[in-house]
């Protein structure tokens, strides 16, 4: 399955596994690929503005990884969506808090606004009791799951399987420039610029999306 190739992929350098069936066969045979060469700046944490906030491309893997078979991500069109949206809110992973220009609660790795960190957070059993503490104060929300590593990565996957259209899920799939252009402009509300692109199509070369 995909989820496996993926694992694989962003195990940073590791070659993908060689009983993989159809349809990922044509993935695992092109150049194995690393989550670094989608976020060339997550080698390292050292000098990051914000030490605290900051994982590398090793650190990030796992998580990301884990949030794929959560919530089901089985495309690498989808995957590439995400970890591209990932690497660019955050600056290649140095940050999980907005600080720029600081809007009180946005954060996690796909810098969602504070309602849907609040959608988010509901979302997951585990921090029901804290959350009832928290309240609907957005800073105390963000700081319950930016404080586990399975949460801060899981919400742009959350994001995607929750808030975005059928079409738009579908578009990501196809592994299309349209497909990914609608993720952006319906979807995560945004507009599509070529720092963006240029993110998106790194990460669709690393994961072997058909085209690229």
């Amino acid at each position: 399955m995909f989820t496996s190739m993926l694992v694989a992929t962003l195990a940073l350098g590791s070659l993908f596994p060689p009983s993989l069936a159809a349809p990922t066969d044509t993935l695992r045979k092109r150049a194995p690929a690393s989550l670094l060469a989608m976020a060339p700046k997550a080698d390292t944490c050292a000098g990051a503005p914000s030490p605290a906030e900051c994982k590398t491309a090793a650190e990030a893997a796992p998580f990301i990884n884990e949030s794929f078979r959560t919530y089901a991500i089985t495309s690498p069109g989808e995957a590439a969506a995400l970890v591209s949206l990932m690497a660019f809110e955050t600056g290649d992973f140095k940050y999980n808090v907005n600080h720029f220009p600081g809007t009180p609660g946005q954060g996690t790795r796909n810098m969602q606004y504070p309602e849907f960190n609040l959608k988010y957070a509901q979302s997951i059993p585990e921090l029901k009791d804290k959350l009832a503490a928290a309240g609907t104060d957005p800073k105390a929300v963000l700081a319950l799951l930016t404080a586990n590593g399975t949460y801060d990565f899981g919400s742009a996957a959350w994001f995607l399987k929750t808030q975005c259209s059928d079409t738009v899920k579908a578009g990501l799939k196809s592994g299309t420039l349209a497909g990914w252009q609608a993720y952006i402009t319906e979807c995560i509300q945004t507009t599509v610029t070529p720092e963006r692109q240029t993110g998106w199509e790194k990460a669709a070369k690393a994961l072997g999306v058909p085209g690229h």
